[in-house]
């Protein structure tokens, strides 16, 4: 998603304007949108006029409505999000007062506007609008002398660098202006990694070619970490993996994708965090059960106490129609990021998101145990009591 402007005033309200670029981008505007809100968009409305003869016409006509939003629909295998609301802008072709259903379009500017962006929206825009927060696979395709370094999205392949290093060919005798050359096309390829790669996101990093150059390679990296000390490529030394492709050009990534191996290393990468997140919760609510909590009111009161390491909410909470618990659940991940908690919102299409969805929406792992003191109050302890809260058993 592109984002053409922002305008957000001391007091929270305001509006952004941006071109939906990616079917993806309709799932991030739907969680965006609440009742209330106005949206300005280009649409094709049907105008009868009548004819000096009597006889009525109904020509299609192109119009840029603003609305005020009341429901809206999404569907999920399409990409399409309609919204239906009532027109608060006169204009020659529709009252003010009338309902309209506006379709949005994929490239077609549209403007939102709200009377509080609160921090959980303002998020979900910087994260939409900006490719290596949706990108977490990241590959290099590589021949020697030419290199391309790439961020893939679950739609899209996106180019962050092309390389190219002239390579002086072996003469006999000597290798050396040769090896001289092959050095400085690595060091190119692991500088631009480390430019383009944000760790900290991308899950899987693929390094393809033909021959041997990709273990090369990434012998030549990781040598460089070790001497550098570079802890970031040493610690992340896993999320590599090397495979075979016919060329270093772009195009090789599409034979990688279609290999069954890759599909099941790269299956759900958006997700690892959020499925690694649940399986840790619930580990811990079998092992030790006053650190891990679920529903609002026992995670509201583990926040109070500055107990959270990792919140997990799903994103059905922030489009509840009712302000206050969205501002209840909005107040929670404030709350939690103060006292510097990890917060990962699921997506509730995903089955880790339908799976907290079973615990009310929302679920905490503790930095240290908390049970109930007899007045009914939370404290931490290392030793539960007989008035400790009741957390439902799991099987696994």
């Amino acid at each position: 998603m592109k984002l053409l402007q922002q305008q957000i005033e001391k007091d929270q309200s305001g509006f952004v304007r941006v071109v939906p670029e990616e079917p993806e981008d309709m799932w991030h505007i739907y969680n965006l949108i609440q009742k209330g809100d106005q949206l300005q968009a280009s649409t094709v409305r049907g105008v009868k006029s009548e004819t000096s003869t009597g006889s009525v016409t109904t020509d299609r006509v192109r119009l840029r409505l603003t609305i005020s939003i009341e429901d809206m629909f999404f569907d999920v295998q399409a990409g399409a999000l309609r919204i239906n609301g009532r027109n608060i802008v006169e204009n020659k072709h529709v009252g003010i007062g009338q309902y309209h259903t506006l379709d949005l379009e994929m490239n077609q500017p549209f403007t939102l506007s709200k009377r509080e962006w609160d921090l959980i929206s303002l998020q979900r825009i910087k994260d939409a609008c900006d490719i290596t927060k949706q990108a977490d696979v990241a590959a290099v395709t590589m021949q020697e002398g030419l290199a391309v370094v790439c961020l893939l999205t679950q739609y899209m392949t996106v180019v962050r660098q092309r390389i190219e290093v002239a390579i002086p060919r072996k003469r006999r005798g000597s290798t050396a202006n040769y090896e001289k050359g092959l050095h400085r096309f690595y060091e190119q390829i692991y500088r631009a990694i480390k430019q383009h790669v944000d760790f900290s996101v991308v899950k899987v990093v693929i390094l393809g070619s033909p021959g041997f150059v990709r273990s090369q390679f990434f012998d030549y990296m990781m040598a460089q970490a070790v001497k550098t000390e570079d802890r970031t490529i040493i610690e992340n030394k896993a999320k590599f993996l090397q495979v075979h492709t016919s060329s270093g050009h772009k195009g090789a990534l599409e034979e990688v994708m279609r290999d069954p191996q890759i599909k099941a290393r790269l299956a759900d990468t958006k997700a690892t965090q959020e499925v690694k997140a649940m399986d840790d919760f619930y580990q811990m609510l079998n092992n030790n059960p006053d650190r891990a909590f679920y529903g609002f009111e026992d995670v509201r009161k583990a926040a109070d106490n500055g107990a959270i390491g990792t919140l997990m909410v799903t994103d059905e909470l922030f489009r509840a129609a009712d302000i206050q618990t969205r501002r209840k659940y909005i107040n929670l991940v404030e709350d939690s990021k103060a006292s510097n908690a990890n917060v990962l919102v699921f997506s509730s299409l995903h089955v880790s998101g339908e799976q907290l969805q079973q615990l009310a929406g929302v679920a905490a792992i503790l930095n240290f145990p908390l049970v109930m003191d007899s007045g009914s109050e939370y404290s931490s302890s290392g030793e539960s009591s007989k008035d400790e809260p009741d957390h439902a058993d799991f099987d696994f």
